[in-house]
């Protein structure tokens, strides 16, 4: 009986070490992610700037490139577009889990 009752506690313990192990990689999976949403954020605000500028320059005559006007805004409207998709999914999966029961 000795014997088996320390397997059994020992069992117990490897499942609480595996447990934590998953807690942390969850927390190392959210931070990544995280990480990469506030990245995402960051360029698409950074070609939001730069398309401002370009307008700005544009329409003070410092520059006479329609070419670089235009891509400076179909950038920041290309990365406006996938932040918003990116964000609807992640509110669609944030309802998703609010929905299910325990």
């Amino acid at each position: 009986m000795t014997q088996i009752t320390g397997i059994s506690s020992l069992f117990d313990t490897s499942a609480v070490l595996n447990k934590s192990k998953i807690t942390t990689d969850n927390n190392e999976a959210f931070s990544s992610i995280f990480q990469s949403a506030l990245d995402m954020l960051n360029e698409t605000n950074e070609l939001q700037k730069q398309a401002e500028e370009a307008e700005i320059n544009y329409a003070l005559g410092y520059t006479d490139s329609t070419h670089d006007l235009a891509l400076a805004q179909q950038k920041a409207n290309i990365a406006i577009q996938y932040t918003v998709a990116v964000r609807d999914k992640i509110l669609e999966a944030y309802k998703e889990i609010m929905n299910i029961q325990m």
